[in-house]
């Protein structure tokens, strides 16, 4: 069995890995980031191509870039969104290389996916590549158990990790209806391997699904656990975590209570455990958005989730009181690559006929990757 490597490092823009979930070349000349005409430029370019463009903005991008954004949301949501929109020619997904990737999955051959600045990767989905996970299930096998165990991911994966569930009877879910797809898999086996953010996996399985911590264990692909541990799980859950919600700390929830009396304390389930045991309400994107939205007026918040979105939500709802649960400042790096030079950039090379930066899934993956999402569709 072949030994899994560290990725190699690259300079941005020179070299790229095929492995990872994310790109690392940047082609392309772009417009100078202090170009006072970019805000007219992409407006310009998107009036030109008018019904055939259609831009979707995560919620955790630049307020810079969401202006131009058709639609808001999650990743899963926006895929779907471009999947309803056939007669857009161009799909812009201002977000990440794995939500790219769904759209395309998820949308017709003649819509061509485009993702502004290829260097947007993320961080969690490189935390499980093919490569280990093929090797992992070849531990489960060894260790006589892998007929036992069902396969999970977050959306948060690359394509080929979804399609790797597809093909093992397994299926993809997102931070809303993460429990149900686990019960769905228990229902299917008497395991589940939960791929590739712990904290998610941990939170739904013990907080909302009444497992114990003993019940969880974690799979290091760079030191497997033993066959006998694997034996004992009742859920093997990748080690990976987002590199901004990992951030959080329990003890940034005791501080922001000390500077903030009586704030209510609100923050996404791939925090860690002991954060949200901490907080007072744990969800989704959407599930923060809209407890901000039903919140009375003058009522306290700490957020613990991407920056630019807690910044927009202290913006939409000025009669609240809106903090970030940290002191550091943190955005999400790789999300934030995209910017206005390189949206002008993609939407100004559309008009002239030049489709760049285009993410394509093969016809195998997209097929087993497909499998997976329709299973979570399929869930009541």
């Amino acid at each position: 069995m072949a030994t899994q490597t560290g990725l190699p490092l690259f300079v941005l823009g020179q070299g790229t890995d095929p492995h990872s979930e994310k790109g690392v070349d940047c082609p392309g000349e772009l417009p100078a980031a202090s170009d006072p005409d970019l805000v007219e430029r992409a407006r310009k370019a998107k009036e030109a191509l008018g019904d055939r463009l259609f831009v979707l903005g995560h919620h955790y991008q630049r307020d810079e870039v969401i202006q131009f954004a058709d639609v808001t949301g999650d990743s899963f949501k926006l895929a779907q969104q471009a999947a309803a929109r056939p007669e857009a020619e161009y799909i812009v997904f201002c977000g990440v290389h794995f939500m790219a990737e769904s759209a395309d999955i998820l949308t017709g051959d003649a819509q061509k996916v485009i993702l502004p600045d290829l260097a947007a990767g993320c961080s969690m989905a490189d935390m499980a590549t093919f490569d280990q996970v093929e090797e992992a299930w070849e531990i489960l096998e060894d260790a006589g158990i892998a007929d036992d165990v069902v396969p999970v991911t977050y959306m948060n994966s690359s394509a080929d990790i979804k399609a790797f569930c597809g093909r093992h009877g397994g299926a993809v879910c997102t931070s809303s209806n993460a429990k149900r797809a686990l019960e769905w898999a228990f229902e299917q086996g008497e395991k589940v391997l939960f791929l590739p953010d712990q904290h998610l996996g941990r939170n739904t399985a013990v907080l909302e699904m009444g497992l114990s911590l003993d019940d969880c264990l974690v799979y290091n692909p760079h030191r497997p656990p033993s066959a006998e541990e694997l034996r004992r799980a009742k859920i093997i859950l990748w080690k990976g975590h987002c590199s901004v919600h990992g951030r959080f700390t329990a003890d940034s929830v005791d501080d922001v209570r000390r500077r903030i009396p009586g704030v209510n304390v609100l923050v996404h389930p791939e925090c860690k455990h002991e954060v949200v045991l901490k907080a007072d309400y744990v969800g989704s994107t959407e599930y923060i958005i809209k407890q901000l939205e039903a919140a009375p007026a003058g009522s306290k918040w700490a957020i613990g989730t991407e920056l630019n979105l807690v910044k927009r939500l202290g913006q939409m709802f000025p009669d609240k009181s809106v903090s970030f649960l940290d002191k550091t400042v943190c955005y999400c790096s790789t999300m934030n690559r995209i910017d206005l030079p390189h949206l002008v950039w993609a939407l100004e090379s559309l008009v002239l006929g030049d489709v760049v930066n285009q993410i394509t899934v093969d016809a195998d993956t997209t097929h087993w990757a497909k499998v997976a999402l329709d299973r979570m569709l399929a869930l009541p």
